[in-house]
């Protein structure tokens, strides 16, 4: 009597196929290379791509982006009116993704010029407007993480709004971009601390799996 062979093939879970094919855009923008926020990014990175997920990273740094002219034209027309460069490609970038993580320095309590101007440039492709001028989100039903540090030791980078600022400026362009923002990681004191924890670490590959997980 022949043998008979019985092959078996499990097909992956919808939740295995929605990290396979998700798609992450990092936006780093720090200067330093391997400073804390690139540190954190890197985890981030390795725990996302770990999980399935397809990531590209953009340093912000490096992009060739003209200040806004306040023409306006970009809210009738749905394009800036200056000549194209890097802002474009980015934009098209944010809206292939599935989601995104935005590490950003503070800077005065705020974000880094380099990466406000990126989206003052993109806000045409961030959020729309009604005929009253109120935002419409272009972006619902996409995650994003927010990474942000401070020379101001902690607690003190919270209590005076330094890290604190920039994220709540990465806040407001996500909130009325449509982004939902599943985690907010801040670290202080970075002068003296330039290397991140073990704790640092478990945070990030955390907070990715938040963000692939929809936990």
């Amino acid at each position: 009597m022949a043998d008979t062979f019985i092959f078996i093939t499990f097909a992956p879970s919808l939740s295995t196929q929605n990290i396979l094919f998700m798609k992450i855009l990092i936006l780093n923008a720090s200067p330093r290379a391997k400073g804390n926020i690139s540190q954190m990014l890197d985890v981030m990175q390795t725990e996302a791509e770990s999980l399935g997920a397809q990531t590209e990273t953009v340093d912000v740094n490096r992009l060739n982006v003209k200040p806004c002219v306040a023409c306006m034209k970009c809210r009738t027309d749905h394009r800036c009116a200056l000549p194209d460069d890097d802002s474009q490609a980015v934009l098209q970038k944010i809206r292939c993704c599935d989601a995104i993580v935005i590490g950003a320095p503070c800077y005065w309590g705020n974000i880094p010029g380099t990466l406000k101007l990126l989206f003052d440039r993109i806000v045409y492709g961030m959020m729309s407007e009604t005929e009253k001028g109120l935002p419409v989100p272009l972006h619902k039903g996409k995650r994003c993480i927010l990474v942000s540090t401070s020379t101001t030791p902690w607690p003190f980078n919270i209590i005076m709004h330094q890290s604190r600022g920039a994220i709540r400026a990465m806040k407001e362009i996500c909130h009325y971009s449509g982004f939902k923002i599943v985690a907010a990681i801040e670290k202080g004191g970075t002068r003296h601390n330039t290397a991140i924890t073990e704790k640092e670490k478990h945070k990030c590959r955390k907070a990715v799996g938040k963000l692939i997980r929809r936990t």
